[in-house]
């Protein structure tokens, strides 16, 4: 049995040099009689052919037409006009930002013909989607078009700021070490939950480290800026770690620092970090340690919360009164006014110099030194300590006779 041809799916290739040159003049409706005649006996081929053979006469007719020169258009001239009023093309879509003409564009500007519109900066296409931002990630970007200094540019740089206080050179020294802020405040990103806080207290510390650094000792500027860089970020984390300062002592501070990494050091050798074994270790005292503890251990607790849940009554009610007692507070005042007629009385048996160390040593709040005092009366420092000396007996001994007791009174 005779199997039928298969119909093509795509069209048949046609070699330009093997098919026939079609007359271009052909009527047409004899040409669709024969496409009608082909297509009723059914044949694939033939009807592909025929096609073909058409379409190439079209090309044919479109060769033997006149050629068009194609019309140069100067660039600065526009093809269409823009309409004075550019509100009337429409409005455009949420975001996008009309593109200026050639006329509205700065001549500065170098720009030959006005850009599309494009999204604004910061939007999306989407208006309703929201567009991630790393701040961290830009200054890190923005820190590296900082060249870093040579050793030879550096002293060069400090000795003319030393020298002249110029802020140009003040600013090449901080933008050039700005990556090493960076680098030392990573170091305490675990301690604080924006490290970008800590750079900008390290920033603050590099400035005072332009201020302070003297080109004239050999040493690099980067060496010697680390450490104010380290203690201005100290500073920063010791005053925000809690709403009340914990650290105010150099001890404090060191115990601050220092006290979990010793107590993770002890119970990593097998001890027990008592506070006694950590004040041996850090070269403080165990009181020190046990306040430090309970200081890093609670968290701030608000006097106007209720004592107890479901209760009207605030903390603060309940906490004991530690003020004076009014028959304290009125001792404290009998002896206060009592001490102060003692030594105005003695003061008045007093004269020249000794009046005068009297009240400038012993009375002032800001004691001057005793260099100082010396300088003023133009005697030794040594005379000064021993006039101030025999001054310290004679009150002692004027305020016995005035009162036995003494030394038990006073708050």
């Amino acid at each position: 049995m005779a199997r039928k041809p298969r119909k093509p799916t795509i069209e048949p290739q046609i070699d330009p040099q093997v098919d026939p040159v079609i007359d271009p003049e052909i009527d047409l409706e004899s040409r669709s009689a024969a496409d009608a005649k082909i297509a009723a006996k059914g044949d694939p081929v033939r009807i592909a052919a025929r096609a073909t053979r058409r379409r190439r006469g079209a090309s044919a007719n479109e060769a033997k037409a006149p050629l068009v020169e194609p019309e140069i258009i100067d660039d600065d001239s526009p093809g269409v006009a823009p309409p004075a009023d550019l509100d009337g093309i429409g409005e455009l879509p949420h975001g996008f930002a009309r593109a200026r003409t050639g006329e509205e564009t700065d001549e500065s500007d170098g720009a030959a013909a006005p850009e599309a519109a494009l999204p604004a900066d910061g939007d999306s296409a989407d208006s309703g989607s929201l567009v991630a931002f790393d701040p961290l990630g830009r200054y890190l970007a923005e820190i590296r078009r900082f060249p870093l200094l040579s050793r030879e540019e550096e002293i060069e740089i400090a000795k003319r700021y030393g020298k002249h206080k110029d802020s140009a050179d003040a600013y090449r020294l901080v933008t050039a070490n700005l990556r090493l802020v960076v680098k030392i405040a990573s170091e305490f990103a675990h301690a604080s939950r924006n490290l970008l806080d800590l750079i900008q207290e390290g920033n603050v510390g590099l400035m005072e480290a332009v201020r302070n650094f003297d080109p004239y000792r050999g040493i690099r500027f980067p060496s010697y800026a680390v450490w104010w860089v380290r203690a201005y970020i100290y500073r920063f984390l010791i005053n925000n770690w809690r709403l009340v300062k914990i650290g105010t002592t150099q001890a404090q501070r060191k115990l601050f620092f220092n006290l979990r990494k010793e107590t993770a050091r002890l119970e990593a050798e097998g001890f027990t970090a008592q506070p006694l074994l950590l004040a041996q270790r850090m070269g403080v005292k165990e009181s020190e340690v046990r306040e430090m503890q309970e200081r890093m251990a609670n968290s701030e607790v608000s006097l106007d919360q209720p004592a107890r849940e479901d209760d009207a009554v605030q903390l603060l009610d309940v906490i004991p009164d530690s003020s004076d007692t009014p028959e304290e507070a009125a001792a404290h005042d009998e002896w206060r006014n009592f001490a102060h007629e003692k030594i105005d009385q003695f003061a008045a048996t007093l004269k020249d110099k000794e009046l005068e160390i009297f009240r400038s040593r012993l009375l002032s709040e800001d004691p001057p030194t005793l260099q100082e005092v010396g300088a003023r009366f133009g005697i030794s420092r040594e005379r000064v300590r021993q006039i101030e000396a025999r001054l310290k007996k004679r009150l002692k001994l004027f305020l016995k006779s005035q009162a036995s007791d003494i030394e038990q009174a006073g708050p």
